[in-house]
């Protein structure tokens, strides 16, 4: 594993430990959906509330399977990254079968228009809600994803940005600044 890899990696586990325990677990996700779909005024019977937070479990229901070794219902950052270390995400291709469905899912929650694009402020509410993302931080994420300065981004600007964060080891890229700061 690259040094640079390793902060990433750091950076995400803590943004996926929702309660800043230390640990991953089906709570936090469970935490995550309800914060984000409340952020948009959707209630837990709202099919796309449902549907948001059943792919949500989706990515953690995956994650924990190659990630919890020791079987305690909880990941540690070592176990995260020893999955990492071991080859969890191989192909950019295995890794779209668990976000395509994910982002899709956020879209049809974040996405008030529907017209398949989130405006900053729309992309705001949804990582200052999930991963507790600093709004000056998400704008300058959103800024730089805004490729073509219409004010909107895509899932597959997301999509693009987040294989970035797993895949690339470009320092300057989305996936250096995807979540705020490295550490």
């Amino acid at each position: 594993m690259t040094p640079f890899l390793d902060r990433k990696l750091n950076r995400r586990f803590e943004t996926y430990d929702s309660d800043q325990d230390g640990y991953i677990e089906r709570s936090d996700f469970e935490l995550a959906a309800a914060r984000t779909t409340a952020a948009f005024g959707v209630g837990d019977d709202d099919r796309r509330a449902r549907r948001f937070r059943e792919h949500l479990l989706g990515v953690w229901d995956h994650l924990s399977a190659v990630t919890d070794t020791n079987d305690d219902g909880r990941i540690s950052v070592v176990e995260y990254k020893t999955a990492f270390a071991k080859g969890l995400l191989e192909r950019p291709e295995a890794f779209d079968d668990v976000y395509v469905p994910y982002l899709d899912a956020l879209m049809a929650v974040a996405d008030h228009d529907g017209d398949g694009q989130l405006s900053a402020d729309e992309y705001v509410r949804w990582t200052t809600a999930w991963i507790s993302l600093p709004e000056a931080d998400a704008r300058a994420v959103h800024a730089r994803l805004d490729h073509d300065g219409d004010g909107l981004i895509g899932a597959e600007d997301l999509l693009a940005a987040i294989r970035a964060f797993y895949f690339s080891e470009d320092q300057d890229g989305p996936g250096a600044w995807l979540l705020g700061a490295l550490d």
